[in-house]
């Protein structure tokens, strides 16, 4: 990827584009059949790289058997019979080819490998456990594999992935999804290696974009000064002028209402009809699961747009956070702001957007 351009997914609700029952039931099969697989695989993959990293503190081995860990065609000392990455690939290959087509395989080891090198040095130092992988994974593919088509109604996408017949669903979506697929259908920007996952029986196309980086004229002179706390989700003074995005009462009261009320609910469900079970008492509960995370998640996407909107306006080339190292210390001593108030999902959020731009963030 060229430093002018950046790569943005988008979650898109796919159909199995069948009419045929049978068909549509062998396809479904085969997705959820391709899920466990890659559950496996990914799991199996992360548990040989870090095997391999580790062989030398294997000290129940002979001596003549902790040697270099590289390929013995390259290295006379190497006990590989293949390079380090392809090591993990023939593994996957020997037990899953034949089930799941190998342009998935390949994704996964590629992208797990990655993930491995990156939090390497973490897993030394003892500051992070190795990935576990759970069995709602998504499923990898290139982005070659999706050729896209219109729909005939005209609003929707079609296309084919490992024979499998797809159709989007838009619906009312006011984001860009639309725009983003008619560009990518035209040519203009180039799909990724994308993925497919499952939800409670919903198909979704996590879509990875391509995209030149919007060219805005910023001065690097001018700097926007910004402060994240609870009051004031955030403010921000740029050169003489201040502004506050967003208050207390709409995010932070709204938030805890949500809870109140799933608490009310978690309390009163002991007292509902049971009928079947535990499903038919929890079904007024389970409306309050995602409810608050989608309104934090709602709430942060539009303070960090509005952030970056008055950056631009004011052709600010640099964004200074100030004092949020110290703020974050604070938070994790107060329980009350550690569970209410998403200073990290904010800052990436924050972070995301101004790359885009090219504005620089520094975190003071």
């Amino acid at each position: 990827m060229a430093a002018d351009t950046m790569v943005l997914t988008r979650k898109i609700q796919v159909f199995v584009d069948c009419d045929d029952k049978e068909k549509r039931s062998e396809y479904f099969k085969k997705l959820f059949e391709w899920q466990d697989l890659v559950f496996r695989a990914a799991n199996m993959v992360i548990t040989h790289q870090y095997v391999q990293e580790n062989l030398k503190d294997l000290i129940y081995l002979q001596d003549d058997v902790k040697i270099k860990l590289a390929d013995k065609a390259k290295n006379p000392e190497g006990v590989l019979n293949t390079s380090r990455m392809n090591t993990t690939y023939r593994v996957l290959s020997n037990y899953f080819k034949g089930r799941i087509p190998t342009d998935i395989l390949s994704q996964i080891n590629t992208a797990l490998i990655k993930y491995f090198q990156a939090d390497r040095l973490s897993y030394w130092k003892g500051e992070k456990s190795l990935r576990n992988y759970k069995k709602d994974m998504p499923i990898p593919f290139p982005g070659r594999r999706i050729n896209l088509s219109k729909d005939e109604n005209a609003r929707d996408f079609k296309f084919t992935l490992f024979k499998i017949p797809f159709r989007t669903y838009l619906g009312k979506d006011r984001s860009d999804k639309r725009v983003l697929l008619q560009r990518a259908l035209v040519g203009q920007i180039k799909v990724c290696s994308s993925a497919i996952k499952i939800v409670k029986g919903k198909i979704f196309l996590l879509l990875a974009l391509e995209l030149p980086k919007k060219i805005q004229e910023l001065k690097d002179n001018i700097i926007a000064e910004a402060s994240l706390s609870i009051e004031h989700p955030i403010a921000v003074t740029i050169g003489k002028e201040s502004f506050q995005i967003g208050n207390k009462e709409e995010f932070t009261y709204r938030r805890m209402a949500i809870q109140a009320a799933r608490h009310r609910l978690q309390k009163a469900a002991a007292f509902d009809k049971g009928g079947r079970g535990r499903k038919r008492k929890m079904k007024s509960l389970e409306h309050f699961n995602e409810k608050e995370k989608n309104y934090v998640d709602t709430k942060l996407h539009l303070y960090s747009r509005r952030l970056i909107e008055l950056c631009v306006k004011a052709q600010a080339g640099t964004l200074l956070l100030v004092n949020q190292s110290n703020k974050e210390e604070i938070a994790k001593g107060d329980k009350f702001l550690l569970r209410n108030w998403s200073y990290y999902g904010l800052i990436e959020k924050i972070k995301y957007k101004a790359k885009m731009v090219g504005i620089n963030v520094i975190i003071e």
